[in-house]
């Protein structure tokens, strides 16, 4: 095992750790506040008068510090994966944060969906050099890509009943943290040379605008679910699979590709799809029985 991997593995999996906590307070905040529609940055300016939404910021920010010391020594597509634990982390401080037991069926989703991930990153042995010579022209269809499926997802969460709103806009965050995760592991080989140094490449401001946004899509996607767990099953699987899209075609990644890695593959990522389903549709039981918003989840 590459001396890196003991640092990149331990930050991002206490960064998954800093984002479950920060989602959990995030989903509470979001339904103390008036509902916005989605991309209104209104949103974010209701929330800054909540201390629970301050103190979640706080915990997202230290998770994308361990995120960024992990990227720096680790390829995407290995640190973005061990970032779904923060949905078992989710799922499992929820109810005891709020009192209750947890329940079993969330957790073995949410287990479902970790090993389904694990197993495709085993499987897959992924690995990228950070791309060095990635240029504006070279990102471009990865540009265009992103507007495309993001425009289709908003209009989605504007047509689509209130009950699946919450799955447009879900995916639509996981898109944004995922290609932002890329532009962090393009700019990671650059750290050392200082904060100045980072200011003459354009990934910056990227992550700049692009950052952002998506934390305010995952403020809309919390508010527009009765239950957070199947909305942040969603994000935190769609982002490292558009991770790894990323590595793949713009930072000179590998996978596996042989036919028994490619079945492995395709049967890790069916476990994934199989732990967002249950999380998804125990949901609606969990409202029944009285777990109403505001009760941790």
């Amino acid at each position: 095992m590459p001396p890196g991997l003991f640092i990149a593995v331990p930050a991002a999996v206490v960064g998954a750790l800093s984002f479950g906590m920060s989602s959990n307070l995030q989903y509470r905040a979001t339904h103390q506040v008036p509902t916005r529609r989605a991309g209104d940055p209104a949103l974010l300016a209701d929330l800054m008068h909540t201390r629970m939404w301050r103190l979640s910021i706080v915990l997202a920010l230290t998770g994308f510090g361990l995120q960024v010391l992990a990227l720096r020594f680790g390829p995407v597509m290995l640190v973005q994966p061990l970032l779904v634990c923060s949905l078992l982390f989710y799922v499992l401080l929820t109810p005891v944060l709020a009192g209750r037991r947890p329940d079993a069926v969330r957790i073995g989703g949410a287990l479902l969906t970790l090993a389904g991930l694990v197993a495709f990153l085993l499987v897959a042995r992924p690995t990228d050099t950070g791309g060095k010579d990635l240029t504006p022209a070279t990102i471009l269809p990865l540009a265009v890509g992103l507007a495309v499926l993001l425009t289709a997802c908003l209009i989605a969460a504007a047509t689509v009943s209130k009950r699946w709103r919450p799955l447009p806009l879900a995916l639509a965050t996981g898109i944004c943290y995922g290609v932002t995760a890329g532009l962090v592991r393009s700019l990671s080989d650059r750290f050392a040379d200082g904060f100045p140094e980072l200011l003459y490449h354009w990934q910056l401001y990227a992550i700049c605008v692009l950052g952002p946004f998506g934390v305010l899509l995952n403020q809309n996607t919390f508010q527009a679910g009765r239950l957070g767990s199947p909305a942040l099953a969603i994000i935190t699987t769609v982002d490292p699979l558009i991770s790894i899209g990323v590595g793949l075609l713009w930072l000179d990644g590998t996978i596996a590709v042989g036919v028994a890695e490619v079945t492995g593959e395709i049967i890790a990522l069916a476990v994934m799809a199989l732990g967002i389903a249950v999380l998804a549709t125990r949901a609606p039981h969990l409202v029944a029985a009285g777990q109403q918003v505001g009760d941790g989840d």
